[in-house]
C-alpha cells in the first residue's frame, strides 16, 4: 500500500508541475480588486472603485449588475455575504435569504403531490432578498449613494449587448418561459420567429426593471432632499421596494400567476447581520455563514482532514481523493440531517458539529481502503453535553442509500432545464448562481454568493423582477431533516456559501464558487490546493477537483427518487491517470470524467509580504476580474 501511495503521489506532483502555466493569467493589484461572473459586471465594480468607493460599494454595484444581466440570478433572488471590517478587524455575515411565504406548508405541497417543493414557477418562490441585501450592506458599510451604486445596473437595464451564454439559455428555456406572461414579455422579444430569445450581441432592454430601480433611486433622492442621512435615504428606497408601490405590484404579479407571497410577507421580512461560524485549520481561521447555508460542511470537513497527512498523500493521488471524498461524505451527511434556519426551533447542534473532538471521532471512522456506502449522520450532541432528540430518526433512514446509477452532479437549474438534457457537463456548470469578490487598500473585503431567479424565472408582474426558486431546498419530511421542514416565515437551508479566511489576524483569502451542492466540495479542494500544495490562487482556481454525489441533492426534482444520494459516484478530471482510475475503481467508486470538474471559482489572495492583491478567476465560463 505504501508503494502505491508513493507512486500516486509522484503522478500527482507531475500533474502540478505540468500545470504551472495557467490558462488565464493571475490578476495583480495594489489598490483594489473586483471579480464576478460577467465582464461588464466586473467593470461596474471597477467603476465604483474609480469613483472613490470602497469594496462594499463595488461589491454592491457588481451584485446589482449581475442580477440585471441575468447571470443565472435576478433581482428577486437571495444574497448571502461575508465582510471583513478593517476597523473592527472582524468578519461579519449578512443573511439576506428570503423566507417561505404565507401558506407554504407541508400540507399545502403534499396535497398537490409534491415530495419536495417545486423547482419552477411562482410556487417555488421565497420572498426576494437581494434588494434588501444591497441596501443593508451599502447603508451600513458603504460610502456611496444608492443612485451611484445602481447607475451601472440601470444603464444595463436601459439596454446592453447580451452575451451568448444568457441569450442561448433563454432560447433553450423558452417553452417554460412562455407559461408566465411577464417573463415572456421581457425575455422573448422575437415571439413567433424561429429564435424567440435575444441574439448574442443584440441590445437587450428591460423597461420594467429600469422603472423599478428608478423608483428606488427616486425614493432615496427625495429623502436626501428632505434632510435624511445617507443611511436613512437608502433605507427609504428599501421601504419602497418591500412596503410601497413596488411591493404592491410584485405581490399582485406573483399572486396573479398562482404564487403565495403576500404584502405582509414582504413588509415583515428583513436581512439580518449575523456572527459567522469559524474553525481554525493549521493556524488559518476559515469563516462561513451559519447553518442556514451548507457552509459549515466545509468547516467540518477541514476539522476531519486536519487529522490526516494530506500533503504526504499528494495532490489528487488515489489516497488523497479517497480520503477527501470520505471526509466530505461525513460532513454532507451531517449537513443533510442537522442544518436549518437557526431562527426557528429546534436549535441545530452546531457546537458539537464543529468541535475538534467530534471531528477526531469522525476521522477515526474513515475507511482508508474502500468507499463507505453507509456513511450517515453522526451524533454530535454528546460533544455539546446534550442528548440527541432525533436518535430514533437517525435509525430510520432507509432511503439514504440507493444504487449507483449515474445522475448529473449539478442541480437542474445548472442544466438549463429539460431542453438542456443533451448538453455537455461543462456547459451545464456555467449556469447556476454567481460570485462576487472585492477588496480594497483600506482593508475592506467582501465575498458574496448570490443566486435565485435564474432562467427560466417567473417575473413578478410589471416589476421586471424574476422570483426566487429557492423554496425547493426545504424538505417536507422530518425523517430527511427535522431542522429544514418547510414553514411560513422560515429560511430554507441553501447551498450558497461565500468564504473568508484570516491568517495572523489579517485577511488571507476571499473565495466563492457557483454550482449547487458542489460548491463546498470545490471550495474545500481550492483551499487545500493553496494551503497544502502551495498553488497560486490562479492555479488553485483552475486545478482539477473531484465531485461527489454521495449526498442529498438540495435542488432539482420534486421526488425522493430525484434527490437521494448516489454512493460512490465520483467525477474526475479526464486527464486522471490510468493507475489512479484503476485504484479508485477497486475501492468501490463508479467513475465519470470531464475536463471541467469545478464551478467557476473566484478568489482574492492577500500577499502581505509585498503589500499586493492576487486575483484568481476560473478558466471556464465568463467570470472576470479587474484590479488596480
Amino acid at each position: 500500500m505504501k508503494k502505491f501511495i508513493i507512486f500516486c503521489s509522484l503522478c500527482a506532483l507531475n500533474f502540478i508541475a505540468a500545470s504551472q502555466q495557467t490558462q488565464k493569467p493571475p490578476l495583480h493589484a495594489k489598490n483594489w480588486m473586483a471579480i464576478t461572473g460577467k465582464p461588464l459586471a466586473a467593470t461596474a465594480g471597477a467603476t465604483l472603485f474609480q469613483q472613490g468607493g470602497n469594496a462594499v460599494d463595488a461589491a454592491c454595484a457588481m451584485l446589482a449588475a449581475t442580477c440585471t444581466m441575468w447571470d443565472v440570478l435576478s433581482w428577486g433572488g437571495e444574497t448571502q455575504a461575508l465582510l471583513y471590517n478593517p476597523k473592527t478587524k472582524k468578519v461579519i455575515a449578512l443573511n439576506a435569504m428570503g423566507v417561505a411565504p404565507s401558506g407554504a406548508t407541508v400540507e399545502f405541497f403534499k396535497s398537490r403531490g409534491y415530495e419536495f417543493p417545486p423547482e419552477y414557477g411562482p410556487l417555488a418562490a421565497t420572498t426576494p432578498g437581494t434588494p434588501g441585501g444591497i441596501c443593508y450592506m451599502l447603508a451600513e458599510y458603504g460610502t456611496k449613494s444608492l443612485k451611484e451604486v445602481l447607475a451601472p445596473a440601470m444603464d444595463l437595464a436601459a439596454g446592453y449587448p447580451i452575451d451568448a451564454q444568457t441569450a442561448n439559455s433563454i432560447e433553450r428555456s423558452k417553452q417554460r418561459i412562455k407559461e408566465w406572461p411577464y417573463s415572456k414579455k421581457v425575455l422573448l422579444p422575437h415571439l413567433g420567429e424561429s429564435r424567440e430569445a435575444p441574439r448574442a450581441g443584440e441590445i437587450f432592454i428591460q423597461e420594467d426593471l429600469l422603472k423599478t430601480l428608478t423608483k428606488m433611486v427616486a425614493a432615496e433622492q427625495a429623502a436626501l432632499k428632505k434632510g435624511a442621512s445617507r443611511k436613512e435615504a437608502i433605507m427609504t428606497a428599501y421601504d419602497r421596494f418591500y412596503k410601497g408601490d413596488i411591493a404592491d405590484e410584485f405581490v399582485r404579479g406573483c399572486q396573479e400567476q398562482g404564487g403565495l407571497i403576500t404584502k405582509s410577507d414582504l413588509s415583515s421580512w428583513k436581512p439580518r447581520w449575523e456572527e459567522p461560524l469559524m474553525v481554525n485549520y493549521k493556524g488559518i481561521e476559515v469563516y462561513k455563514l451559519q447553518q442556514w447555508t451548507q457552509g459549515p460542511a466545509l468547516l467540518q470537513a477541514l476539522n476531519i482532514l486536519e487529522n490526516v497527512d494530506l500533503k504526504k498523500m499528494g495532490y489528487n493521488s488515489a489516497a488523497y481523493i479517497h480520503t477527501v471524498y470520505q471526509a466530505m461524505s461525513m460532513a454532507f451527511a451531517d449537513r443533510d440531517f442537522y442544518y436549518g434556519d437557526p431562527l426557528v426551533a429546534p436549535a441545530e447542534p452546531m457546537q458539537g458539529l464543529l468541535s475538534k473532538e467530534y471531528a477526531k471521532q469522525r476521522a477515526a471512522q474513515l475507511n482508508m481502503t474502500s468507499n463507505d456506502r453507509f456513511i450517515g449522520p453522526g451524533d454530535p450532541y454528546p460533544f455539546q453535553h446534550a442528548e440527541n432528540p432525533y436518535i430514533e430518526l437517525l435509525n430510520k433512514r432507509p432511503f439514504d442509500l440507493s444504487d449507483s446509477t449515474k445522475r448529473n452532479f449539478v442541480p437542474a437549474h445548472d442544466s438549463g432545464a429539460i431542453a438542456m438534457a443533451t448538453a455537455d457537463y461543462q456547459d451545464r456548470l456555467w449556469r447556476g448562481t454567481t460570485s462576487v469578490e472585492a477588496a480594497d487598500k483600506e482593508g475592506w473585503v467582501v465575498s458574496i454568493t448570490p443566486s435565485g431567479g435564474w432562467i427560466p424565472a417567473t417575473i413578478a408582474g410589471n416589476t421586471g423582477v424574476g422570483m426566487s426558486q429557492r423554496l425547493q431546498s426545504f424538505v417536507l419530511d422530518a425523517a430527511i431533516n427535522p431542522f429544514n421542514v418547510i414553514a411560513p416565515g422560515k429560511r430554507p437551508r441553501v447551498t450558497l456559501t461565500p468564504s473568508l479566511a484570516l491568517k495572523d489576524g489579517k485577511p488571507y483569502l476571499s473565495f466563492a464558487v457557483q454550482g449547487g451542492d458542489t460548491q463546498d466540495q470545490n471550495l474545500l479542494q481550492f483551499f487545500l490546493n493553496m494551503v497544502e500544495f502551495n498553488m497560486t490562487v490562479q492555479q488553485a482556481c483552475e486545478a482539477a477537483n473531484i465531485n461527489s454525489n454521495q449526498l442529498w441533492l438540495s435542488l432539482g426534482g420534486s421526488t425522493i427518487k430525484d434527490r437521494k444520494p448516489k454512493p460512490g459516484n465520483l467525477l474526475l478530471h479526464d486527464q486522471t491517470s490510468k493507475a489512479i482510475r484503476e485504484a479508485l475503481t477497486k475501492m468501490g467508486y463508479t467513475l465519470s470524467f470531464d475536463d471541467r470538474t469545478s464551478g467557476p471559482i473566484n478568489a482574492i489572495f492577500f500577499d502581505w509580504k509585498n503589500g499586493t492583491l492576487w486575483g484568481g478567476s476560473s478558466n471556464h465560463g465568463e467570470d472576470y476580474g479587474i484590479g488596480w
